[in-house]
């Protein structure tokens, strides 16, 4: 397999991570030689196969870990993956402190890649749970009344990208500070934008 270019910005990540540098270098090193592209996306590097996301590696104070976009549907035979939030439908994540548990997990994070590398070449798509969807609130509905170029807009967005949208909005409590944040993101929403874009 061709070596795969990296991307400077996911060097400068890595090598400047304060914490668990180690961990997270073995995951990026797996992640590259799973031969997608190393591309960077909300301030992180995420490996795509032809422009569709697949993997992104994390810092968090705890732990480093690997996401995998669609990791509600992969088999998992390990048990490593967990849900990143209570919202996330379709992203699971695997957690590392060590090197040494990176490099004894290495082959089934391969086989883990190439698991959902197939599934993103075959067009696999996470089912989407009805009772989960969030509702959209009133604030959102009264712009998009007003504003039809607002309501064509987000329907535009991938579902994730709404989702992120109605669960900013509604987490919420006062009707003032939902209205708010709607009229501060409509901006974004309208240039095909998600929140965290």
């Amino acid at each position: 397999m061709p070596a795969v270019e990296k991307n400077s910005k996911a060097d400068a990540f890595v090598q400047g991570a304060k914490h668990w540098q180690p961990a997270l270098a073995a995951l990026r090193r797996i992640a590259l030689d799973s031969g997608l592209t190393e591309d960077w996306k909300w301030g992180k590097p995420c490996y795509t196969l032809e422009g569709r996301n697949v993997a992104i590696l994390f810092v968090f104070k705890e732990c480093a870990a690997i996401g995998f976009f669609k990791g509600a549907i992969l088999a998992d035979a390990a048990h490593i993956l967990e849900k990143p939030g209570d919202n996330s439908q379709s992203m699971r994540m695997a957690k590392f402190t060590e090197q040494q548990a990176v490099a004894a997990m290495e082959p089934t994070l391969q086989a883990y890649l190439q698991e959902a590398i197939a599934l993103e070449a075959q067009g696999a798509q996470v089912p989407r749970s009805a009772a989960a969807e969030p509702i959209l609130p009133k604030e959102l509905l009264e712009q998009m009344e007003a504003m039809p170029a607002l309501r064509d807009a987000f329907e535009r967005l991938t579902p994730g990208r709404q989702r992120a949208y109605i669960l900013h909005f509604g987490s919420a409590k006062q009707s003032a500070t939902r209205a708010a944040r709607v009229a501060k993101c409509i901006p974004l929403i309208l240039e095909g934008k998600g929140l965290n874009d």
